[in-house]
This record gives C-alpha cells, sequence and structure tokens, in this order.
C-alpha cells in the first residue's frame, strides 16, 4: 500500500509535468546545432523540435530529472501556492489575464494535488483519525484512573494533614476548604468520565445501526426462499446490482480506484454552476469558459492540498474537532476570496455566491460519486 501511494505521488508529478513540460526557466546560451534534428540553435530549445540544447548522461543528472518533474522545483511554484492559499482570486485573475509562464498552469496543479491527495491517503489514510471505539473507551479509562489516583493521593494526603493539625490544636479551616475542593473535582471527575463513556457508547450503537444491514455481504445461496434479489424489471440492472451486493468490498475498491481516475470529470461538472452564477448581468457576461473553468480547477486543486495539509498534520494529535473546524472554515473563506479577487466582486455579491457555490460543490459532489457508482456497477 505504501509502494503504491509513493507511486502515484511520482504519477501525479510526472503528469503534471507532461501537461506543462516548461516551467518559465530562464533561458541559457546558444549552442550550434540540435543534436535531434540538427536545426541551428537560437537559445536553449530547438525552435524546430523543441529539445533542450544541454542534454545530459549522468546518472544524478537523471534522478534530478526526475525529482524536478515529481515535486516542480522551480521559482513559478513557490509564487503560485503563496497566492492559491492566500490571494487565490488574484492568481486566477492574473492567470486569465496572461502571466501563464509566471505561475504553473491550473491543470498541472490540478493533477499533482490530487495524485498526491490519493497518495497520501493511500500512505496515511484520510485527514480524518481512525477511530476505534474499544481503544477510545480504553484510553478514556486509563485516563479516568490515573487521574482520579493522583486526586486520591492528594486527598489521602490533606486528611492526614488535617488530622496532624487538630492534634495540634491548629485551625483547620484553610485544610478543610481544600478538602472540599478536591473532593468537588473528584465528583467533576467522575461526571466527566461518565459522559465520556456515554458518548462512546452512543457513537458505537449508531455505528452499528449503519454497518449493521451489511456486516454479512449476501451470498448467492443465502437468499431466502422466493426471493431473487433486486427485481426491477430490467435485466441489466438487476444483474448489475446483485452481482455488486454479493461481492461490496470489490465495489469499493472500483469506486477507489475510479475517483483518482475520473478526478478530472470534477471540472466539467462544476463549472456549469459557477457560469450559472453569473447569466442574470450583462456586465459578467464578459467572462467567459475558460475562465470559469480557470476558477473550478485551481479551487479543487487547493481543497486536494488542504486535505493533504490536514492528513498530515493528523500525527500531531490536533483531534477530529480541529479537522472538522478546519473543514467548516476554510472552503468557504477560500471560495469567498477567490470570488471576490478573481471577478472583481463586491462583498454581497461574493457574500451571495460563495454560499451558493457551497450547495452547488454539494450538489457537483454528488453527481460525480454517481458516476463513479454507475462506473463501479457497470466496470
Amino acid at each position: 500500500m505504501a509502494i503504491e501511494g509513493i507511486g502515484e505521488a511520482v504519477t501525479g508529478g510526472m503528469l503534471a509535468r507532461a501537461v506543462e513540460p516548461t516551467a518559465g526557466e530562464a533561458r541559457k546560451g546558444e549552442g550550434e546545432t540540435c543534436l535531434n534534428c540538427g536545426s541551428p540553435l537560437v537559445g536553449a530549445y530547438c525552435y524546430n523540435c523543441g529539445q533542450p540544447e544541454h542534454i545530459h548522461r549522468t546518472i544524478g543528472a537523471f534522478f534530478h530529472d526526475l525529482l524536478h518533474g515529481v515535486l516542480h522545483l522551480e521559482g513559478k511554484t513557490w509564487r503560485t501556492l503563496p497566492l492559491l492559499a492566500w490571494k487565490p482570486g488574484e492568481l486566477t485573475r492574473r492567470y486569465i489575464a496572461g502571466e501563464r509562464a509566471r505561475f504553473v498552469s491550473p491543470m498541472a496543479m490540478f493533477l499533482f494535488s490530487v495524485f498526491l491527495m490519493f497518495a497520501t491517503f493511500s500512505l496515511l489514510g484520510g485527514p480524518f483519525p481512525a477511530s476505534s471505539h474499544t481503544k477510545d473507551r480504553a484510553e478514556e479509562i486509563s485516563d479516568y484512573r490515573r487521574t482520579l489516583r493522583d486526586q486520591e493521593r492528594d486527598l489521602r494526603a490533606l486528611v492526614i494533614k488535617r488530622d496532624v493539625a487538630v492534634k495540634a490544636g491548629e485551625s483547620t479551616s484553610e485544610i478543610d476548604g481544600s478538602i472540599r475542593e478536591l473532593r468537588g473535582e473528584i465528583a467533576d471527575e467522575k461526571k466527566l468520565f461518565r459522559r465520556a463513556m456515554g458518548r462512546i457508547d452512543s457513537a458505537e450503537k449508531r455505528e452499528k445501526q449503519f454497518t449493521k444491514p451489511f456486516e454479512k455481504a449476501p451470498l448467492p445461496g443465502d437468499r431466502e426462499p422466493g426471493v431473487e434479489g433486486v427485481q426491477t424489471g430490467i435485466g441489466w440492472i438487476d444483474s448489475t446490482v446483485n452481482k455488486a451486493s454479493e461481492n461490496p468490498k470489490l465495489l469499493l475498491y472500483k469506486l477507489q480506484s475510479n475517483a483518482y481516475k475520473f478526478s478530472w470529470a470534477l471540472i466539467p461538472i462544476s463549472v456549469p454552476f459557477v457560469w450559472m452564477m453569473f447569466l442574470h448581468r450583462r456586465r459578467y457576461w464578459k467572462y467567459r469558459g475558460f475562465d470559469h473553468t480557470v476558477f473550478v480547477t485551481y479551487s479543487i486543486a487547493f481543497m486536494s492540498l488542504g486535505l493533504v495539509v490536514l492528513t498530515l498534520v493528523r500525527p500531531l494529535g490536533l483531534g477530529k474537532d480541529f479537522v472538522e473546524l478546519a473543514m467548516f472554515i476554510v472552503p468557504p473563506l477560500h471560495m469567498y476570496r477567490q470570488l471576490r479577487g478573481a471577478y472583481s466582486l463586491s462583498r454581497w455579491s461574493a457574500g451571495w455566491r460563495t454560499f451558493m457555490l457551497i450547495i452547488f460543490a454539494f450538489i457537483a459532489g454528488s453527481l460525480f460519486f454517481s458516476l463513479l457508482l454507475t462506473g463501479g456497477l457497470l466496470g
């Protein structure tokens, strides 16, 4: 699985480089003739066939090209990524206006980010930490016992200290206050523990209710008498669905495999929704399909890279709440900033379009999932 993930990342980088073979690097000195076609050289590349003037034959140079192709280690990558994160609208507007050699193209960024996302998921899993109710329960019990043990030790020490003070005829009011406070903390700790156990039990119960129908996949000989599986009256649909129900793991594998193979389909699915948001005013008709496609492609690339970042920081123990908060705040904020900057919108215009774009994103995602499901069933 780890090797597959690394391979996917390398493949994504090389595909991105294939889509955008030139990266705006500075030209080198002029040579004599092209080693490929024999044409006179007037720059760093042959004007006839496009082959570079400099041809290497060393192992070090080979791995340098591999690393360069995978990671896009050139200046415009570091010009593109900060703008994609903080000023996506400016990046979109400037690329549409003609600054193509200065920035990584939307498609190259999209290809690399999507393949990097799936490679990261293959290596580390998704951004959400894998939840094991048994493990969570054991950790809660361990933490509770450790905390309770420390509190009871402190309480015994205070009781002994109070007994000594009583025998010495000293005032115990301060010690009594500390004892009351500590006993209150112990009671609060017990309440928190019971609540935590209740949350884990509830989550486990909900998960069982959801997964119970799928715990045992029906086999051909397991159907109830008189039941022949799904019956829609359309033979090929019945056959396809029944075949998938016999092997749901294969269907899941097909969905995962098709997800990154057809991830590009998100772009044509999403562009019409963005285009519809600018139909009601004539002054927005100047924006063409290309402009909306650049907007969508950069946006999807950022979301993919965001999931990669959340997955990479997961080992830091930030928790599920942090991931959920980031996924709730960052995408709408990024959409707002990109809409306002790319289309020169007012705050109000960018705001309501952001709201609509979020709804459209869910619709586009549903259509994309339906496409994957159909491909998985028919594949």
